[in-house]
């Protein structure tokens, strides 16, 4: 076990969320001997998530950082490796679909790596909950991150947003899209003489709150896998974009 992790928690409009997982972290590592500390780091929530982070902070080891506005998840983590001060960090979102009681495991194995992600798609690992579309949309994303990023094989599920890290390795990430939302991505297709394990996990559907898939953010995956890889990227389009064209001249 590390001799202290970093807990970083990107959030907008999680109030309710957040009141229920701070806690949770804490009865997950409590009994661990880990020392912690959970950065929650705030694009401006107008529903008052900072305040309840910061009401939460005279209970829990918590920081507040709290941003101007709603400027990315990417740059929210980035922003929370900067004030981090643990061996490890161990990225989450706040919406409980990231299971606080995995944290441990992460961080026992990350004794043999340097990277480590929790996979709803390694041996052991499921989703629950998740209708037909997002399950598309998940595997989609991450079929077409291993096509265009070949980095991104390492892991069966590139595209999970929980994942515990070195802090060395956190510290060389080159944040490729500040407003992107797939940081994992980018690390492994940036870093690739990092050892990457992954984890399995049982992810769950949302229960409060809406989900932050959205046009937008679907637009910034596809800028995120350009900006890695265009040429790759470019060709893989244009193939698909010739094998339509012979569909409909067959048609």
């Amino acid at each position: 076990m590390p001799v202290k992790a970093s807990i970083v928690v990107p959030t907008y409009n999680e109030r309710e969320n957040i009141r229920i997982l701070i806690p949770m972290i804490h009865r997950a590592l409590r009994d661990t001997g880990v020392d912690y500390e959970i950065i929650v780091v705030d694009d401006n929530s107008p529903d008052g998530t900072a305040e309840e982070a910061v009401h939460l902070s005279s209970a829990y080891p918590v920081k507040v950082v709290k941003r101007s506005g709603k400027l990315g998840l990417s740059s929210a983590i980035y922003e929370g490796v900067r004030h981090a001060t643990g061996d490890i960090v161990v990225v989450m979102d706040a919406d409980l679909q990231h299971p606080p009681e995995y944290i441990p495991a992460l961080l026992r194995r990350i004794d043999g790596c340097d990277l480590v992600v929790a996979s709803r798609y390694a041996p052991g690992g499921r989703v629950e909950g998740f209708p037909l579309v997002r399950r598309i949309v998940s595997k989609g994303s991450i079929l077409l991150a291993h096509l265009v990023v070949p980095g991104t094989r390492r892991a069966r599920d590139a595209v999970s947003g929980f994942f515990a890290a070195k802090r060395e390795v956190v510290a060389r990430w080159r944040m490729v899209e500040p407003r992107g939302y797939k940081v994992l991505v980018e690390i492994l297709g940036e870093l690739h003489d990092i050892r990457v394990c992954e984890e399995p996990i049982v992810f769950r559907s949302r229960e409060k709150g809406s989900s932050k898939l959205t046009v937008r953010v679907m637009l910034s995956y596809i800028r995120t896998l350009f900006k890695l890889n265009p040429v790759s990227f470019t060709l893989y389009v244009l193939l698909i974009l010739l094998l339509i064209a012979a569909l409909v001249l067959l048609a």
